[in-house]
């Protein structure tokens, strides 16, 4: 089996791509969770490099008769797994965001505590 550049390149690029996850996660900029994820995909794509032939299992795990169709199907299901996490995600800082903003314009009207206050000094 001769080595192409493909199978240089493409685990370089993805030990530079892991190192920089890492790095982020260190930094406190991602999760473990997503570091975690940006390492699986980036291992998987540098074991297909050098090791085509593992195709073959994913072909056999998933039914289809061919390796494009297995690697195509399979990527595409994770990456919609990320995106509905990252959708997730989205609304509930959203909603954070909504809550803030309540509670910011109820401070600035002088509304925020004048119900609770109320409530302390009549029970007493």
């Amino acid at each position: 089996m001769s080595i192409t550049p493909y199978q240089i390149i493409a685990p370089l690029i993805s030990l530079v791509a892991i190192v920089y996850a890492w790095g982020l996660v260190f930094r406190q900029k991602k999760t473990i969770w997503e570091g975690a994820l940006w390492t699986g995909f980036w291992t998987a794509i540098a074991l297909i490099a050098v090791f085509p032939y593992v195709l073959d299992y994913l072909t056999f795990a998933t039914g289809f008769k061919d390796r494009q169709n297995a690697l195509l199907i399979t990527f595409l299901g994770i990456l919609s797994f990320i995106i509905f996490g990252l959708i997730v995600r989205l609304e509930e800082l959203e909603q954070r965001q909504t809550k803030l903003t309540r509670s910011m314009a109820l401070r600035d009207a002088g509304l925020d505590g004048e119900g609770k206050d109320d409530a302390k000094n009549s029970s007493n």
